[in-house]
């Protein structure tokens, strides 16, 4: 029988795109309600990002293994390199200079470091003779792939992306082998290091919302404000919420950031418990995928980037979530495919992207297995 579907759609990771494309067109429809009922100014960019970052995420797709191993070190180079202009001519926004000017749109360069930083650990971890991994050659170059991206990024200030890059970073190292008391005795010097970090290593503001995270009641029209308020707009929306486009708190201006950072918060309280759900569950879906596409990988390079960039995008779910809940500080980290903002949407597309080429480079193996 010949199928009604042609190849290349049928070939397509559908059990992830479903997902992402519902929670994309759900995420529109809250930045709809968070623009005061209109498509602009949130909802319709929101799509067309999310719409010409797919192209981009489709293209990456098809690109080879032997082809993406050549651009790692340039293209750990050149957002290196981007990160320094930030520094140079970096537009400033909040008291952080982070951003630079693209004239079509305002590029975070330290969003790109997410998945360039296991880009280039994973290409230098499937280079590296597996007899090498459990000694410090495995581990001294990586930490110059990290601190040196991590240097520049703190001293935009931005402490939450450096932790993120951080986090993908380790990530990849610990799928690469590298001895497991190494990660234990980093864990335990960063509990000893910690009170000197936030006396002596710490912005008086970062400070505020480690203390405000442990307490925000005691400063519920100040520091606590943003974490009072989110909590207010998750539990008003009880089980099935208050209706499409009658949020309260957002509407009315009590919800700060309602279309970026608290996405989530404005969403549970128009669409309540069962909204909270469905989304959970798409991350779940998207996330169990992506794990997939990395146990599936046959060979050491793309098992490493698929498991790297799969370890970003859950970063980005699990902080944005335990922030607006008042379980984490209070840091500006994008929910993926909701939030409006574009360096983050297209930080996501990128993984996805990556994650669509490992699996394609999974498939082509399993057909030349069978072949063999």
């Amino acid at each position: 029988m010949i199928s009604i579907i042609p190849a290349p759609l049928a070939r397509q990771p559908w059990q992830m795109l479903v997902p992402m494309l519902l929670l994309a067109g759900f995420g529109a429809m809250v930045l709809y309600s968070a623009g005061g009922g209109a498509m602009q100014p949130y909802a319709l960019p929101h799509l067309v990002r999310f719409a010409v970052f797919l192209v981009i995420a489709l293209v990456i797709s098809r690109l080879s293994r032997e082809l993406i191993m050549l651009l790692a070190y340039p293209a750990f180079a050149g957002v290196l390199l981007m990160l320094l202009g930030v520094e140079i001519v970096g537009a400033v926004k909040g008291g952080s200079q982070r951003w630079l000017e693209l004239g079509f749109m305002r590029l975070q360069p330290s969003e790109l470091m997410k998945p360039t930083i296991c880009l280039v650990l994973a290409t230098y971890y499937a280079r590296l003779p597996i007899g090498l991994i459990p000694t410090f050659k495995a581990l001294m170059p990586a930490f110059g792939f990290i601190l040196l991206p991590v240097a520049l990024v703190l001293m935009q200030p931005d402490l939450g992306t450096s932790v993120a890059i951080v986090f993908s970073a380790f990530i990849v190292m610990f799928l690469a082998g590298l001895p497991l008391w190494w990660f234990m005795s980093a864990g335990a010097a960063a509990v000893v290091l910690a009170p000197v970090v936030f006396f002596f290593g710490l912005h008086e503001y970062q400070q505020k919302r480690v203390t405000t995270f442990l307490d925000p009641e005691n400063d519920p029209l100040g520091a606590g404000y943003h974490i009072s308020q989110s909590k207010i707009a998750i539990g008003s929306g009880g089980l099935f919420g208050k209706g499409f486009n009658e949020g309260s708190q957002s509407h009315l201006n009590y919800l700060p950031e309602p279309h970026t950072d608290f996405v989530f918060s404005s969403m549970a309280e128009e669409w309540g418990l069962v909204g909270g759900l469905f989304v959970l569950l798409m991350y779940a879906l998207i996330l169990r995928w992506g794990l997939q596409v990395a146990r599936a990988s046959k060979d050491r390079f793309g098992g490493l980037l698929a498991g790297g960039v799969t370890a970003t995008i859950f970063f980005y779910i699990a902080i944005n979530l335990l922030m607006v809940m008042g379980l984490a500080p209070a840091k500006g980290m994008p929910l993926p495919w909701m939030s409006h903002g574009g360096s983050s949407m297209l930080t996501a597309m990128i993984c996805i992207g990556t994650l669509m080429m490992v699996h394609r480079w999974n498939r082509e193996a399993a057909r030349g297995g069978m072949r063999g």
